[in-house]
């Protein structure tokens, strides 16, 4: 008889270390604002996305001609053509387009996760459709949370209790990991009311001391899209085009 596959979560790249298996299908999340981003931008047509992990990268793609989006502590940088706004990834602004993107916390966990099976880009935006793909793949998953520059993030963990509860009720999911079961029962805990729950969470606080909360409800509305960023060759691409 086959073992149920495992579930665990991660909350911090830091961590990650100690749970990579090259084997696993790796999930990424940053709520506020990265992946909801990249998958808003999918929505909208973006041909591929390409996750820069410095500044001084993501300036040089700037060189080359490419459109750029990048932030760092919520600020557009100087060079950036906009910011991790999912607003401002519009069909007008995005669609056929090649993009280099980089941020504070969620390119670094992408590229954290690189040596695994396959990275996914999760977020509530495409939370079933992430789900789904899970189900069928038939291996272990990592929920790997952004976080906050090494910190624990509530809005990243609240996700992935979300995607770890949906696995673990197919019956083809087990965990022995305490932080995948503790991302559940937190996930328990918000989801009567998830908007008054992510009122307290650290990073909303820096998004309104910057006039940008203006996300919140948009990046915990769960079921927006269906589209699937995953990482390949150093891009990220939908992966109906695997």
């Amino acid at each position: 008889m086959n073992r149920p596959n495992n579930v665990e979560v991660v909350f911090t790249p830091e961590m990650y270390p100690n749970f990579e298996n090259e084997e696993a299908n790796v999930v990424i999340i940053d709520i506020l604002r990265a992946t909801s981003a990249i998958c808003t931008a999918f929505e909208n047509g973006v041909d591929e996305m390409i996750p820069v992990p410095s500044i001084e990268k993501a300036r040089k793609r700037k060189e080359e001609g490419y459109i750029v989006a990048a932030e760092r502590d919520g600020n557009v940088l100087d060079f950036a053509d906009f910011g991790n706004s999912p607003f401002n990834f519009t069909e007008d602004r995005v669609k056929g387009k090649q993009i280099a993107y980089s941020t504070t916390n969620g390119t670094r966990a992408i590229h954290t996760a690189k040596g695994s099976n396959m990275v996914i880009i999760a977020s509530f935006i495409n939370l079933s459709a992430v789900v789904n793909l899970l189900a069928k793949e038939n291996r272990d998953v990592i929920i790997l949370c952004a976080g906050w520059k090494g910190k624990f993030c509530l809005e990243d963990t609240l996700c992935a209790g979300a995607i770890a509860e949906q696995l673990l009720a197919s019956g083809s999911f087990n965990t022995i990991c305490d932080s995948a079961k503790a991302s559940v029962d937190l996930w328990k805990l918000a989801q009567p009311n998830l908007l008054k729950y992510v009122d307290k969470v650290a990073q909303r606080e820096r998004l309104q001391r910057l006039g940008l909360d203006d996300v919140i409800e948009y990046c915990h509305t769960p079921d927006s899209s269906d589209k699937i960023p995953v990482y390949k060759n150093d891009r990220l691409i939908e992966i109906s085009n695997l």
